[in-house]
């Protein structure tokens, strides 16, 4: 899946060991969605990807995620993980939601050719 934003916001890389003593690293970022309804998403980046792909506030990315849940103690967990960056949108351009001149439709002079 790809998500398409801003980034809004990065927060405080995390990490720490596993239980197996395996040293990890976790970077999250806010991103807001474009369209008329923009949502606020959050995505990490783990381990080597961190520096693979540095991400800055205010740059506008297309991210290639994984979306995985997982439950613990009753709950349910989501987590959106992103494995690729690209920076710049390859989005089209927003529409200014105006609708085209009805004379776009129909040339003076042509016939209506509906039954009706």
């Amino acid at each position: 899946m790809e998500l398409i934003g801003k980034v809004i916001e990065k927060l405080a890389e995390a990490g720490g060991n596993s239980k197996s003593g395996n040293a990890w690293r976790k970077q999250e970022f806010i991103i807001e969605t474009g369209g008329q309804y923009p949502k606020k998403v959050c995505v990490s980046l783990w381990g080597d990807k961190i520096d693979q792909f540095p991400i800055n506030q205010g740059d506008q990315v297309t991210l290639s995620i994984d979306v995985e849940s997982r439950e613990y103690n009753g709950r349910w967990y989501t987590e959106i993980k992103a494995y690729r960056v690209d920076y710049g949108s390859s989005s089209p351009a927003p529409s200014s939601g105006a609708l085209p001149d009805v004379d776009t439709f129909h040339s003076e002079g042509e016939e209506d050719k509906l039954p009706f």
